[in-house]
C-alpha cells in the first residue's frame, strides 16, 4: 500500500480550485488571454495558471486585485460553491469516507459547466447520463451474507 501525504493546512481546497476555475471562465468571458491579465496584475502567467488550475490558493489581497481587473464582485469567485460544497458532502456521506485532499479538476469543472445549463430538461438528461455512465465503473457490491463468491 502506497503512503499517503498528510493534508497541509497550506494546500489548496475544493474552494481554492473553485475560485481558480471561476478566475478562467470569467477571463474567458472577457476575452483576455493568461499572459494579458497576468501582466495587468504585475505576475507571470505560469503564477495565473496556477490559481486557475487550483494549484497555488489566491490570496485575499489578490483576488480583490482579479475582481477589479476582471470587471466583477469578489462574490462571482464563490457563485455556486455552496452547490459544489453539499456534492462533495453528499458523496462523503454516500462512500462513507472523509474527503481529503485535492478535488478533481474535472469534476469542479463539470459542476460549474452543469450549473450553467438553464433548460431543466436538459440539465435532467445531463445527469441521467451521467450516471448511467458512472454505474459502469463501480465495482460490484458484496452479497449480504458477507464476502463474494471465488470463482473456480
Amino acid at each position: 500500500m502506497g503512503a499517503r501525504r498528510a493534508v497541509d493546512a497550506k494546500d489548496p481546497t475544493y474552494i481554492d480550485q473553485y475560485v481558480g476555475r471561476r478566475v478562467r471562465l470569467r477571463r474567458g468571458e472577457l476575452d483576455l488571454s493568461q499572459e494579458a491579465l497576468a501582466e495587468k496584475l504585475g505576475i507571470t502567467f505560469q503564477q495565473l495558471q496556477k490559481y486557475e488550475n487550483g494549484r497555488n490558493r489566491v490570496s485575499a489581497g489578490r483576488l480583490y486585485e482579479l475582481a477589479r481587473t476582471l470587471e466583477t464582485t469578489i462574490m462571482y469567485f464563490y457563485n455556486g460553491v455552496e452547490t459544489l460544497g453539499s456534492a462533495y458532502a453528499r458523496g462523503v456521506s454516500e462512500e462513507g469516507a472523509e474527503f481529503k485532499g485535492q478535488a478533481d479538476s474535472e469534476a469542479i469543472d463539470l459542476m460549474i459547466a452543469f450549473r450553467e445549463i438553464r433548460d431543466a430538461s436538459q440539465r435532467k438528461s445531463i445527469l441521467a447520463t451521467v450516471k448511467k455512465s458512472a454505474a459502469g465503473f463501480s465495482p460490484p457490491l458484496p452479497p449480504r451474507g458477507g464476502r463474494p463468491k471465488r470463482k473456480r
